[in-house]
């Protein structure tokens, strides 16, 4: 695994973790606190961080080796951008 590969992961993860914060403190402060925002992140972690994690352990088959580097930082590029927007859709309302 690349070292851009790493640092990739991990802002997906950290972006994650601080959408998460914000949302749950925002659900505790206005008493609508539900399992429901517990159970996206799961699901966020299915559909977002194991494909990403998918892709590195392919790596190795991939014949030119750079194909699935390129979908692995396209596809970590939008994660990261999403949680952004949602980071930032939430600091607003």
């Amino acid at each position: 695994m690349a070292g851009w590969m790493l640092y990739a992961i991990w802002a997906v993860l950290g972006l994650m973790i601080i959408d998460f914060l914000i949302g749950f403190f925002r659900s505790l402060a206005t008493k609508s606190f539900s399992p429901k925002i517990i159970l996206e992140y799961l699901k966020d972690i299915l559909y977002y961080v194991f494909p990403l994690i998918f892709l590195m352990n392919i790596m190795p088959i991939d014949p030119t080796g750079w194909i699935l580097l390129i979908f692995f930082y396209i596809g970590a590029l939008g994660v990261i951008f999403n949680y952004l927007l949602q980071i930032k859709n939430k600091w607003k309302a």
